[in-house]
Formats: structure tokens, C-alpha cells, sequence
């Protein structure tokens, strides 16, 4: 047994309990968050070294040997997004410190972050569907909770649209589990790779294979059912923004990925071709959601789904090629988002406002901060040598590879285009004169409260601007943007090894072979089917 696995598990859930029962200090409960973030960051990358130099690890739950008990597995995939969540989770705690109001830590904050962050690992580590679903289900009430927890009129009205759409993607889900088991009488998804070509009702399988592609779709934001999205997360504090940006729609990508590569591998190219349509879609639209809006929040919103559709785009073309680079941009547009949206924290808190029409002279007062959003930008558009380039520029080798230019031209399409609102935000706030009654404001204000989005920066009243409340940035905000902005610039400027993991979680993924007999140790192997043909 791979004591790793169970560790990735227990230690958030321990340090949710834990964070739950502490005394009624927010330093202390905050202080508990980030020992066991840390914690979970040093097993992520033990786990990920392990697997990456000796293969698979699995853990039979209970004794009871797959496909009949809980399976826990980490292919290089699992690794891969476990330590990224790890280094998020750390980066959030970390944060928070300094964003959310003691009121919200009071009411849980910590406990419920744990807890999502807990949902993530166990969906990444799962080996049958059923608790695939038990864990969207974990991250589902742990992010409603983070969705109303001392929230205002506007959050809780985000919130229902965000809950009702991802209600319906729970009951497809479901309805597809209990179709899938109903025709193969397992749910341990080594099993259903073996054992779904065997199904004589190879049409209804297909149904199956569509109620799955759209359960995981709504979960990814994909189009068009992507609207829940911009309606909730600038309703947010800017740390539960930052960890839904980088993490939740990211699980459903992964969830689509093992599912069309593991359990429906067969030749589908409809479903191929609907997801080629969706990436296209889903960028497009991302990038044009991002220009029609002011708020910095909402542009990052809508940015966020505009990455999906990079991603979808490796998982269409359907090849080792396609998907090494889907994965490298998954990493890429998980640590980006997280850092933009933390570096959106600041900016609120330094002009008082989100709306770039009520910003301006940052540049002036802090170059260097400029100076980290303006990398993270750029690396978002995909700016030679920063990370976002190398995502891109594999994604547009497979369209190559492939001789599909429609892709090569959207790809490149929408990075020229998501260069318009993020250069503009770039000149309405930092580089632009403060505006007069701001700056008179903020020779009046300076506070060290955290910026928390429960009452808005700035409320329009008829004709007149009620004035915003500036104040200075908690200086613990500024230890996971600088880190974070390391770690991306690290990336970008040696890319090798991360795009070696990514080819090797690819090919993983497109020849399961290893990861079946991890799984499935006594299965029929390839050996065997050998020496029959021999004989």
C-alpha cells in the first residue's frame, strides 16, 4: 500500500478538522492552513518523483482488490496536477491572510477552502466513476459554502446560478454512471476499458460516451453552457476567485481526458470533431467575453474560459502529440489564473476599485508590482520565452502535425486578441494618471483590513460616484505573487522538463497498458495474447 496516496486525502481533510475545532483566532486558523498546505506541497512532490521514475501507484481500499473496491491510483497525469494543486493551495492559504475578513474565517473559510482543495486530490486520484462523482460532489458543497459564506445580495445570487448549472451536470453524471454500469456491471474505470468494447450495444454506449462528454463540459465551463462562470466569480473575495479560476474547471478537463482516453478509446470521431467545434467556440467567445467588460475581475472571468478551449483543442486532435500539449497548458493556465487573479487582489486594494475607469497611476506608485502583472500578461498572450508561449506554440505544432490550419488560426487568432483587454487593463490602470478624486481619497485613507469583496469598492448612486476605499496590501499577499510569478517565469524559461512530464503523461494516457496492470495486476496480458497467437 502506497502510504502517498492516503496522504493526499488526509492531510487537507485533517487540516480542515483541524482548522474547524481551533480557537476563535484567525491567525491561528489561517497559521494551521498553511502548515498543512505545506505539508501536502512536500507528499505532492515526493509522489510525483516516485511515480515519475518508477511508474504507477495504486491503493486497493479495504483489502478488496480492484475492480470490486475503492481504487486510488497516480499515473504521471495524477502527479502532474497534484503538485500544481499543492503549490495553488499553499499560494490561496498563504493569501488569504491577508484578504478575507475575520468574519469569514470565523464562519469556516479555512475548513471549506481544505475541504475543495481535499475534492480535487480525491478526483484526481480516483480509479472508478462513482467516486469520481462522490468527489465532484465534495468539491461541489465545500465551493457553495466558499460561494455564500458572509456573502451579500449580489454573491448569493452568483451563487444559485453557479449551483443550479452544476446540479444539472450531477444529475448527467449520474445518469451516465448508472447507464455505464447497467451495461458492464463495473465502475472501476480499468475495468470499463476492457470491458466497454465488449458491449454488443455499441450505439447506446455512444449515448453514454455524449451524457459524460456534456456532464464534464458544464463542470470545464465549456460553451455554451459557460455563463455560471462570469456570473459568480466577481462576487467573490479575490482568494476563493483565484482557487475556482485555477482549479474547478480544470478537474472537469481532467475529467474528460481520462474518460475519452481510458474508458470510450475507440474510434470516435464525431465526439472528436464536437470537441475540436467547442475549443474553437469556447475561445473565441472567452476572448470577445473579455473585451465587452471594464471590471478586471469579469476580463479574468472570461479568460478563464477562453483557456478551456486551448485545452479542448489537444483533447479533439486526439493524438499523444495534442495531448502532451493540452497538459502543458493545463499546468501553464492553472498557475497563471491564480496569479492574475491575486494580482487583481492588489489592484483593487491599491486604487480601491476593480473598474479600470476608476483606476490609474499604479505604475507610478509601484513599478514593480507593474512589472509582475505586466510578465503575467504577457504570458497569458503567449510572449516568447514566458510559459503561455510554449503552451501555445505545442498546441499549434499538433495542429500541424495533424494539417489542420483552422485550429493553427484560432490558436492564433484569439492570443492576438486577448492582447487587447489585458494591454488594457494594463493602460487604465498602471499606466494612466490617477484619477483626481481617488488620489484625494487615498491621501486620506490607508488601512491594513483585508480587501474583502463583501461590500462593493465603488457604488454608483444616480449621477454621483460614491468614493472607493483604498488602502495598503497586507504584506502576506505578496509572498504567493511573487512566488508564484518565480514559478511561472521558471517554466517559461526552462520548459524541457515540464514538457517531458507532459509527453510522458500523454503517451500514458493514449497506451493505458501500464496503468491497466497497476490497476488490474491479473488481467489478460499482452505476453499471454502473444503466445496464443504463437501457438
Amino acid at each position: 500500500m502506497n502510504g502517498l496516496l492516503i496522504a493526499c486525502l488526509l492531510i487537507p481533510m485533517i487540516t480542515a478538522a483541524v482548522s474547524f475545532i481551533s480557537t476563535n483566532s484567525a491567525k491561528l486558523r489561517g497559521a494551521t492552513s498553511i502548515a498543512g498546505s505545506g505539508l501536502l506541497l512536500m507528499i505532492a512532490i515526493i509522489l510525483l518523483y516516485q511515480v515519475a521514475i518508477g511508474g504507477p501507484v495504486s491503493n486497493q481500499m479495504g483489502g478488496w482488490q480492484a475492480p470490486m473496491g475503492i481504487t486510488l491510483i497516480a499515473d504521471t497525469l495524477s502527479a502532474i496536477l497534484i503538485v500544481v494543486t499543492a503549490i495553488v493551495a499553499l499560494s490561496v492559504n498563504i493569501y488569504a491572510i491577508g484578504d478575507i475578513s475575520e468574519e469569514r474565517i470565523a464562519g469556516g473559510f479555512f475548513t471549506f477552502l481544505n475541504m475543495l482543495i481535499a475534492g480535487v486530490m480525491g478526483a484526481f486520484l480516483t480509479g472508478d466513476l462513482f467516486n469520481l462523482y462522490v468527489w465532484f460532489e465534495v468539491m461541489l458543497i465545500s465551493s457553495f459554502a466558499l460561494l455564500v459564506l458572509g456573502g451579500n445580495k449580489v454573491q448569493l445570487d452568483g451563487a444559485v446560478k453557479y449551483v443550479a448549472i452544476n446540479l444539472i451536470s450531477t444529475v448527467l453524471l449520474l445518469t451516465a454512471i448508472g447507464l455505464l454500469y447497467g451495461l458492464t456491471g463495473t465502475l472501476n474505470m480499468a475495468d470499463l476499458s476492457m470491458r466497454v468494447p465488449q458491449v454488443e450495444n455499441q450505439a447506446l454506449v455512444a449515448v453514454v460516451a455524449v451524457l459524460f462528454l456534456i456532464a464534464f463540459g458544464i463542470k470545464a465551463a465549456v460553451f455554451p453552457l459557460y455563463f455560471w462562470l462570469p456570473a459568480s466569480y466577481h462576487t467573490l473575495p479575490i482568494s476563493v476567485t483565484a482557487v475556482f479560476a485555477a482549479l474547478m474547471t480544470k478537474v472537469g478537463i481532467y475529467a474528460l481526458m481520462r474518460t475519452f482516453t481510458l474508458i470510450f478509446p475507440g474510434e470516435h470521431s464525431a465526439i472528436d470533431m464536437t470537441l475540436l467545434c467547442l475549443g474553437v467556440l469556447t475561445m473565441i467567445l472567452g476572448v470577445f467575453g473579455a473585451m465587452t467588460h471594464s471590471d478586471i475581475r469579469r476580463i479574468l472571468a472570461f479568460h478563464v474560459i477562453g483557456s478551456i478551449g486551448f485545452m479542448l483543442l489537444g483533447l479533439g486532435l486526439g493524438s499523444a502529440l495534442a495531448m502532451g500539449a493540452a497538459i502543458f497548458y493545463m499546468v501553464h493556465g492553472i498557475l497563471i489564473k491564480a496569479l492574475l487573479f491575486m494580482i487583481a487582489g492588489i489592484i483593487g486594494k491599491l486604487g480601491g476599485s476593480f473598474e479600470l475607469s476608476r483606476l490609474g497611476g499604479l505604475y507610478q506608485e509601484r513599478p514593480g508590482f507593474s512589472i509582475l502583472f505586466l510578465l503575467a500578461a504577457l504570458s497569458l498572450i503567449g510572449i516568447p520565452p514566458l510559459s503561455g508561449f510554449w503552451a501555445k506554440l505545442l498546441i499549434i505544432e499538433a495542429g500541424l502535425h495533424h494539417d489542420a490550419p483552422l485550429i493553427i488560426t484560432s490558436v492564433i487568432l484569439v492570443s492576438l486578441l486577448t492582447f487587447i483587454p489585458l494591454i488594457r487593463i494594463w493602460s487604465e490602470a498602471f499606466w494612466k494618471p490617477k484619477p483626481l478624486d481617488v488620489e484625494l481619497l487615498s491621501a486620506e485613507q490607508s488601512s491594513d483590513e483585508p480587501l474583502d469583496s463583501k461590500t462593493p469598492p465603488s457604488v454608483a448612486t444616480g449621477t454621483e460616484v460614491v468614493a472607493p476605499s483604498i488602502s495598503l496590501p497586507n504584506k502576506y499577499a505578496w509572498f504567493p505573487v511573487i512566488g508564484l510569478s518565480i514559478i511561472v517565469l521558471l517554466i517559461g524559461f526552462f520548459p524541457g522538463n515540464l514538457i517531458k512530464l507532459s509527453d510522458s503523461a500523454a503517451k500514458s494516457l493514449m497506451n493505458p497498458s501500464t496503468y491497466l496492470d497497476t490497476v488490474l495486476p491479473n488481467r489478460p496480458s499482452v505476453k499471454a495474447n502473444a503466445n496464443e497467437v504463437q501457438q
